[in-house]
């Protein structure tokens, strides 16, 4: 059996960059993003980026880049409904033409945050933001152009590579003797590592009759103070010395640190859907966050 060709788009992000990794696996692996030189890996390029797939002729596409800038995306929503709604539907029409798979990304942001019950796959969306409501659009239309579609919807992901938030209260708790830290928006911390794996796993698998919308998180739930409390306790048990301990970090609501755009309250994804569909155990947040924070303090 030939290995399927595969297209990778946004190869430089922080699930990307994990993909070329996890992909690579499976077949041989053209993995793009916006500079790319001999084939066009710009979303913004809706021309390009048809014309890459035609080119290719991929089996599998993989869609990993977007804009996910939230703040920003309020200021510029044309931007955001090209590279999260535009461009996945021109990525759907041409995989439907191919008879390929398109994997892609999308966010809780869909949601409006509201109650304390993880969000399910079936529930009503109500997004609160520009960032949410297009890539809501670009789920709609990958539904609505092709049939085998895995779209995965995750939250707080994060990854060892480049800037995150435990980095961040690293950084602080080194400089300051107290933090302040959200302790009213819940979600589970979800690393690209993860993402990555849990993607190669399911396009080994993937029937079409398995085709359809996921929610994939890490298991468990936290805000963002206990998140940070975890952060500086594994920092200190690795021997890290710290002005600031999980003790010196303030709760707050999230009121304290106002945004341009609306964040939802609640970011936990029901995650039963996938896991029984491709036969997974998701592990708790606390592992990925744990193995992360190995790699960053190492």
């Amino acid at each position: 059996m030939t290995p399927p060709k595969i297209l990778l788009l946004g190869k430089n992000g922080q699930v990307g960059w994990e993909l070329q990794r996890s992909l690579a696996a499976l077949g041989p692996l053209t993995a793009l993003d916006r500079h790319s030189t001999d084939y066009c890996g710009n979303l913004a390029d809706l021309d390009g980026i048809q014309d890459t797939v035609h080119r290719l002729r991929p089996d599998i596409i993989v869609n990993a880049a977007a804009h996910t800038a939230v703040d920003k995306a309020e200021s510029e929503p044309e931007l955001a409904h090209t590279l999260n709604a535009l461009a996945p539907e021109v990525l759907a029409r041409e995989a439907e033409k191919l008879g390929a798979w398109l994997v892609h990304y999308s966010t809780d942001y869909v949601f409006d945050g509201s109650g304390s019950q993880p969000w399910q796959e079936a529930d009503a969306t109500s997004p609160l933001s520009v960032y949410g409501k297009t890539k809501l659009d670009g789920e709609q239309r990958i539904q609505a152009a092709c049939r085998k579609h895995l779209i995965f919807r995750t939250s707080w992901v994060y990854a060892a590579r480049g800037g995150n938030f435990a980095k961040t209260m690293l950084r602080l708790a080194k400089e300051r003797d107290r933090l302040t830290v959200i302790n009213d928006q819940f979600g589970a911390p979800t690393g690209a590592e993860l993402l990555a794996d849990v993607t190669a796993h399911a396009l080994r698998s993937a029937t079409p009759d398995l085709a359809g919308m996921y929610h994939l998180a890490a298991s468990g739930c936290t805000t963002w103070h206990g998140y940070a409390q975890f952060v500086l306790a594994q920092a200190l048990q690795a021997g890290v010395t710290l002005k600031a301990g999980p003790d010196a970090v303030a709760a707050v609501p999230a009121t304290d640190f106002p945004t341009i755009a609306q964040r939802p309250y609640n970011s936990r994804l029901d995650t039963h859907k996938l896991q029984a569909a491709f036969g997974l155990t998701l592990p708790d947040w606390q592992q990925g966050v744990a193995r992360m924070l190995t790699e960053t303090l190492g």
